[in-house]
């Protein structure tokens, strides 16, 4: 094979598509900013146990383990950041109030979460800790909507779940971890027949409750239909209630609803949401509630967010225009290096053309030359 053959789903990322994610990341972290989100930078790498304890199954199998030739300990390179934020809440800034954080940066996977996918996603997310109410809730889902928005993504989605109604539906049963995650996963897949042997033997509440899931998906009259289809679980018409809630406040948004939605990482605990777009192969954005997420490290707060994955979103909305750039002469006179300085101090790209080169076709196709007038270097149109 040959040596400079990459690894599946690896990939090098070549100048003008890392200009567009470069530009994308600044956008997203100037946007959080805005919003009162203050940037960390937890590493690539941690131990095993601290990096996966309490974030389930999923995300264990997604995650590249190698021992620490220092300590001879596990180790693991994160698949996601969400538990690390939360490490760094608990631990490290130890806030009693609010507290909002964001981050960027690559996320390692052993397997590709959906087709044609990279194992190398640049997740960007954004976290709040500290405020149990609906409010935190929507403000993530605001600020999800926002950053798509800033990346110029069209026509949105916006789907609103909730975990703790299946929660609902098992209370009294008791599965055991195996059986739990098949009906989850026969939950998302819409697989009746396979969660009909796998509730065979449930309550028949609980069962008939799980078998209408797969079907109440849709526009806003899901709820309505939930309401009568589950009424006999005491806290269903409150998390329902919510559900209307934060649809009725995304101003412009196309809201959907899916009750039977469980997909993602097992550290949800509430209302979720993910966030499509129509020339996307799945959600560009997935968020939520997950207040436990702390917990496994001494400090259960409450805490809501979202991440998403930058190279994804670049993949699905058009090229950005290239800035318009300079081109200028090489040389060593003071007079054209003052020139040049003081554009680029100005914000300018100025290109300097390399003796010999002056065919060549630049990448970044700039409009305008620096040009000798008299006696001082002036910019013209090309």
């Amino acid at each position: 094979m040959s040596a400079w053959v990459l690894p599946d789903h690896i990939a090098d990322v070549l100048p003008s598509e890392a200009r567009h994610i470069e530009e994308l990341r600044r956008g997203l972290l100037d946007t959080a900013r805005c919003y009162g989100y203050e940037l960390v930078m937890p590493p690539l790498l941690e131990h095993l146990e601290s990096l996966l304890t309490g974030t389930g199954e999923a995300l264990d199998l997604q995650t590249f383990k190698l021992v620490d030739q220092l300590s001879g300990r596990s180790m693991g390179l994160r698949a996601d950041t969400t538990p690390q934020v939360a490490r760094i809440d608990a631990h490290l800034l130890n806030r009693q109030g609010i507290t909002r954080l964001c981050y960027c940066g690559p996320v390692l996977h052993t397997r590709p979460d959906r087709p044609h996918a990279t194992r190398e996603p640049l997740q960007f997310g954004a976290e709040i800790y500290g405020h149990a109410g609906l409010e935190a809730d929507l403000e993530a889902l605001q600020l999800a909507r926002e950053c798509l928005r800033v990346a110029d993504v069209q026509d949105t989605t916006v789907d609103l779940a909730d975990v703790r109604v299946v929660g609902s539906l098992l209370r009294g049963v008791a599965p055991d971890a195996q059986v739990l995650a098949a009906i989850h996963a026969a939950l998302a897949a819409k697989d009746t027949g396979e969660l009909a042997v796998l509730t065979r033997d449930f309550p028949r509440d609980s069962r008939e409750g799980l078998m209408a899931l797969p079907h109440l998906y849709g526009d806003q009259s899901v709820l309505v239909e939930a309401e009568k289809v589950l009424q006999r679980f005491s806290d269903v018409p409150r998390l329902l209630s919510n559900l209307k809630w934060l649809a009725s406040r995304l101003d412009g948004a196309t809201v959907t609803f899916d009750l039977a939605d469980l997909r993602g990482y097992a550290y949800y605990s509430g209302a979720r949401f993910a966030i499509y777009a129509p020339n996307a192969s799945d959600a560009l954005v997935r968020g939520g509630r997950y207040d436990e997420v702390g917990a496994v490290f001494g400090r259960n707060r409450p805490a809501a967010g979202f991440s998403l994955d930058i190279k994804q979103v670049v993949s699905v909305v058009l090229p950005r225009a290239l800035k318009a750039a300079i081109r200028a002469p090489w040389g060593e006179a003071s007079d054209v290096n003052a020139a040049i300085a003081q554009l680029r101090a100005a914000g300018e790209t100025v290109v300097c053309v390399l003796p010999g080169h002056e065919s060549e076709v630049d990448e970044f196709h700039c409009d305008r030359e620096l040009v000798r007038v008299a006696d001082r270097w002036v910019v013209q149109a090309v």
